[in-house]
């Protein structure tokens, strides 16, 4: 079991110094133009470089992504409830859900910034964030809510047990791991809606990492774009990472999925 987790570990890290390397080795062989693709080795560089402000645009795509990620699940678990108590509720609001989601934002974004209004860019961002990331966690929610045994519904029914005893004490229960799934998808929706409200807003008061990636583009200082295109990817998959192991957390002691990787 030790082997098989320090093979999980070691197998990615080393295809990764070597793809590295391998960059490295090429550019400077080949001679690229650094505007044109610059080596591992400029880029961190770079990042040493721009640190400060890297990091402080990083902060402020964190936590518009974080902000917009609670909201949604906040939002998408209130209303997957409401929709599982009521058929009618869920026929008349889910369409609309379905045509928020489907919507490309980049159309509305702009629309959100106007309404909204550009003294208030970063409530825009969380607004354009928001969208984007709610509609897996609604959709998955709402289909383990539906999913709980309806035997083990009956046998609640049959001893007088409340809709509220049913939904905490069953459905809630059983949808734990679709809610969960639709929030690892969340999390990195939500820092890809960041992303794009950041493009389409432009500079003003936004300083996320987004912008610093247009900002590096047009000076074409191209360590720079691929240091800050670096931070965005590690801020990804810690995202990822984090929600997989409250999912692991959550669920290892009794759901299959979880089961079976403990063994």
């Amino acid at each position: 079991m030790e082997n098989s987790r320090a093979l999980r570990i070691f197998v990615p890290l080393a295809v990764g110094v070597g793809f590295l390397l391998l960059w490295e080795f090429l550019v400077r062989v080949n001679g690229v133009p650094e505007f044109v693709l610059p080596a591992p080795s400029r880029i961190g560089a770079s990042l040493v470089t721009n640190f400060g402000s890297l990091m402080g645009s990083l902060w402020i795509t964190l936590r518009i992504t974080l902000m917009a990620f609670v909201l949604a699940v906040i939002g998408g678990v209130g209303l997957a409830i409401l929709f599982s108590q009521s058929r009618i509720v869920e026929a008349a609001f889910f369409p609309y859900a379905v045509i928020l989601q489907v919507t490309p934002v980049v159309s509305i974004a702009p629309l959100i910034l106007i309404w909204v209004g550009f003294d208030r860019t970063e409530l825009a961002l969380l607004i354009i964030a928001w969208i984007v990331a709610f509609f897996p966690i609604l959709s998955n929610t709402t289909l383990g809510l539906r999913s709980a045994d309806h035997n083990l519904r009956d046998l609640f029914r049959l001893y007088g047990a409340s809709r509220w005893q049913v939904l905490s004490e069953l459905q809630l229960p059983s949808a734990l791991p679709y809610m969960l799934a639709g929030m690892k998808i969340s999390g990195g929706l939500a820092l890809i809606g960041a992303v794009v409200a950041e493009f389409v807003a432009g500079s003003g008061t936004t300083t996320g990492l987004a912008w610093r990636i247009i900002e590096a583009g047009n000076r074409l200082d191209i360590p720079k774009m691929f240091a800050a295109l670096l931070l965005l990817s590690t801020l990804g998959i810690i995202l990822f990472f984090a929600l997989s192991w409250a999912e692991h957390r959550m669920l290892r002691r009794w759901h299959e999925s979880a089961l079976k990787r403990e063994s």
